[in-house]
């Protein structure tokens, strides 16, 4: 098993790619109307997703909603339809 900090970047990297993924086929989802709203749990980098899923959502005219976990342990991501006022 490599145990390398050039190993590790690399998992970390593809971690947040795939994290990223996710919360772009969940916006996608919610910006098609397949679901109001999609949370996207689990995520290991989800405070580091937040401003990039923020420029994503905007650009599909829906909207993220961070979901803080206590004790400054990251957050979840959910996606949700812009309310008609």
């Amino acid at each position: 098993m490599d145990t390398s900090p050039r190993h590790a970047d690399s998992v970390a990297g593809r971690t947040l790619d795939q994290e990223l993924l996710l919360v772009k086929e969940a916006i996608a989802l919610v910006a098609a109307g397949g679901s109001p709203r999609v949370v996207v749990g689990g995520l290991q980098f989800g405070e580091a997703l937040i401003e990039p899923a923020r420029a994503l959502a905007e650009q599909a005219g829906v909207r993220i909603v961070p979901l803080w976990m206590p004790d400054d342990a990251g957050a979840d991501i959910a996606v949700e339809r812009i309310a008609d006022a």
